[in-house]
């Protein structure tokens, strides 16, 4: 499994033109899912998410997490985030889950987020999606599992 974390002052996914979730302040997560990950790395992960000290504190310094600051997380399944691009011009995605397993595994990663109080957004699985956000900082962190 693996997440793309943005630190961003806004974010939104749209599907044929219609807004389908956005977020103030927070974290728009981009999840891709592979075929051998479980529920336990989803919640891992989610957990990671939540307690990474990204943003700002009152002296600047990175010292406060999503929760602390009250904020959102947007999470669009992403399965390219699985390409591998070693070999060729074409990426091959043969570690991506099959498509059931994945938004599975999509899902329990917004709900571990749910779970521990944060507002969470969310794409719509397997949709051709528009993403549009003001990332902040600029803050992209990766997260492997």
């Amino acid at each position: 499994m693996r997440v793309v974390i943005q630190r961003v002052k806004s974010a939104s996914v749209s599907v044929h033109d219609e807004v389908v979730g956005n977020i103030d302040q927070g974290l728009l997560v981009l999840i891709g899912v592979g075929h051998d990950d479980t529920e336990a790395e989803a919640k891992w992960l989610a957990d990671k998410t939540a307690v990474l000290r990204i943003f700002a504190d009152d002296q600047g310094k990175m010292n406060l997490n999503v929760e602390e600051i009250k904020g959102a997380v947007l999470v669009v399944s992403q399965f390219t985030l699985l390409g591998d691009c070693r070999k060729g011009r074409r990426p091959a995605f043969t570690d991506a889950a099959e498509p059931g397993r994945a938004n599975e595994l999509y899902l329990h990663y917004a709900e571990c987020l749910r779970d521990r109080g944060i507002p969470v957004q969310q794409g719509i699985f397997a949709a051709d999606m528009q993403v549009s956000l003001v990332n902040d900082g600029p803050v992209t962190l990766i997260l492997d599992r």
